[in-house]
């Protein structure tokens, strides 16, 4: 199991990914929006802000987000690491339903491009 330490470290490389990503993904980075990141085997959350093309984390929380972020993604610490070590693809790992995200319909969009 990833520990906090792990999944926070592993937020801050999506972070620098995603600072370095050029075109479509660059654009798709660009919204400002709050974000929370639920780590379910955990039981925290962490809790801040994509801007500028980077994850912001302002908070570690235990238990879910106290307020409703724009975009929420809910997770295993594992699935969190491997997917930003290239070894779990976003996009089957929600449809199998091992990682959730909740957004409005046009950040989801935009966000495909991004995960």
């Amino acid at each position: 199991m990833a520990t906090i330490e792990e999944c926070r470290t592993a937020l801050d490389k999506l972070s620098d990914n995603m600072a370095g990503a050029e075109g479509d993904v660059r654009s798709a980075a660009a919204l400002d929006r709050s974000l929370s990141c639920r780590i379910t085997d955990l039981g925290i959350t962490f809790v801040g802000r994509l801007k500028d093309g980077r994850i912001e984390v302002l908070d570690t929380l235990q238990g879910p987000p106290h307020d409703k972020a724009q975009i929420r993604l809910t997770m295993k610490g594992d699935d969190l690491v491997s997917m930003v070590n290239g070894d779990l693809n976003f996009a089957k790992a929600w449809g199998s339903g091992r990682v959730k995200l909740e957004a409005g319909l046009r950040d989801l969009f935009r966000l495909r491009t991004l995960l």
